[in-house]
């Protein structure tokens, strides 16, 4: 019944004014969700990232049919929480630097074409991952990943966007090793020497497509390991990936389930979709068609 029922028209509006494009954005997606027949029941332009998910929780509990949160992924995956198992429907403005969740999802990535998924899109059930109990929308990863998250000087990442985070991962790769990782399934433990770990819910991580077999609906979660002792091998990783070479797949081992545990040496942090919230040893579960978002009505597999 929920996949027929319509895309509600009324909303309320929250957009992170510090997100990349956010300060700029806030008052033109307001303008063009109003003038494609969306009625704001409230707008809020939040400057202080930590008040987005009390903004998001109060729309929810006053009975929002669609709560519309503007932000990166790290914005998107703190907030969709609070929509878990409730009746309303989540629908994002990717206005972040990667924006993978969109991606996975084929919402486009220009502030017009995703207003315009909000007015004429389609409901779709989906899934989320879950980091000891900590949902997530889209991707987390250890290794190299959380050690950028956590040093890169916050206006090399706001103006320089993409281009910022490789000239900040050149430096940090620089200073990483590889570690430990083992990845228990309940039935098996296997243990390997890895450069990266990327836990996935959808197939985008860093705005790239990592993991092609995978998506928000396939009902388990995946972790990819880059593998090997090198980092030239994580190096060629990348490059592999972002140009969707058939080599990236020799450079990788994936495991998958419905729940997964990993412990690493040495204990490592956890970049979940951008933001640095978890650590090993960690639980790692979905949790399947938790959420109800919108989605265009003809959805592009291509990033």
């Amino acid at each position: 019944m929920h996949a027929t029922r319509p895309v509600p028209r009324e909303a309320v509006l929250i957009v992170n004014a510090r997100s990349r494009k956010g300060r700029d954005q806030f008052r033109e997606a307001k303008r063009l969700l109003e003038e494609a027949g969306v009625k704001l029941i409230a707008a809020h332009g939040v400057k202080d990232p930590r008040q987005l998910k009390s903004k998001v929780d109060k729309a929810v509990d006053d009975g929002a049919p669609m709560v519309i949160v503007g932000g990166g992924d790290g914005s998107l995956s703190c907030t969709i929480d609070h929509v878990v198992d409730r009746d309303v429907v989540f629908a994002l403005l990717p206005l972040g630097t990667a924006n993978s969740f969109a991606r996975t999802l084929g919402i486009p990535l220009d502030l017009p074409g995703a207003v315009d998924t909000i007015a004429n899109g389609k409901r779709r059930r989906i899934d989320l991952g879950m980091i000891d109990g900590d949902y997530f929308a889209n991707s987390a990863a250890m290794g190299l990943a959380p050690m950028i998250a956590d040093s890169v000087p916050h206006n090399l990442k706001r103006y320089l966007g993409r281009v910022g985070y490789l000239i900040w991962a050149i430096w940090c790769l620089i200073h990483f090793r590889p570690f430990t990782a083992t990845i228990n399934d309940g039935e098996n433990a296997n243990t390997l020497t890895a450069l990266e770990l990327r836990i996935a819910n959808g197939r985008f991580h860093g705005g790239v497509e990592v993991i092609e077999t995978t998506d928000v609906d396939s009902g388990d979660i995946v972790v990819q390991a880059v593998v090997g002792h090198y980092k030239r091998k994580l190096v060629w990783n990348w490059l592999a990936t972002f140009f969707r070479l058939s080599a990236r797949h020799e450079t990788v081992e994936e495991f998958r389930g419905r729940r997964l545990t990993i412990e690493t040496r040495p204990k490592l942090k956890i970049s979940i979709d951008g933001e640095l919230l978890g650590s090993t040893p960690a639980v790692v579960e979905v949790a399947q068609r938790a959420v109800e978002v919108v989605v265009p009505r003809e959805i592009s597999r291509k990033g």
